[in-house]
Parts: structure tokens; sequence; C-alpha cells
């Protein structure tokens, strides 16, 4: 999940609580920032929520598609043991 601008916006609001007289190290600590939540939520592998949307509608398409499946096979094989 490389979400430029959420990671831009973090890191400005983390630099914004800092005290004012850290003032003149506020853009290196956002910097600093940025690069840290990067590499760690990086490590996590996430996703996007689009990209997570689209994989949870598509389970769920697949799921009433397996389920139609079932359904059919089960009708098939009453007909056979019927006949």
């Amino acid at each position: 999940m490389t979400d430029g601008p959420r990671f831009e916006d973090l890191a400005r609001q983390l630099a914004e609580v800092l005290p004012q007289n850290l003032s003149a190290l506020r853009r290196e600590l956002e910097d600093n920032f940025r690069a840290v939540l990067r590499a760690n939520l990086e490590k996590w592998d996430l996703v996007s929520r689009e990209r997570f949307d689209i994989q949870a509608e598509l389970l769920a398409r697949t799921q009433a598609k397996l389920v139609a499946l079932e359904q059919r096979l089960a009708e098939l094989e009453k007909k056979l043991a019927r006949g």
C-alpha cells in the first residue's frame, strides 16, 4: 500500500504536533517520519481499500456461483438416482 498522499499527510501531521521550539527540525523530522512510516507499513504488505473492495466483490460472486453449482449438482444427482 504505497498511498503517497496519505503518507505525506500523516508525516506532516506528525511534524505539526511538535513543540514550536523544534520548528527548525520540523522538515527533517517530517522526512524521517515519512521514511519510518513507509518502511514499517510496507512490511505489513497492506492493500488499498479499493483493491480490498474489488477482491471482496470477486469473492462474493465466486461464492454465489459455487452455491448455484452445488444446487445444480444436487439436482443432477437426484435425477440420476431416480433414473
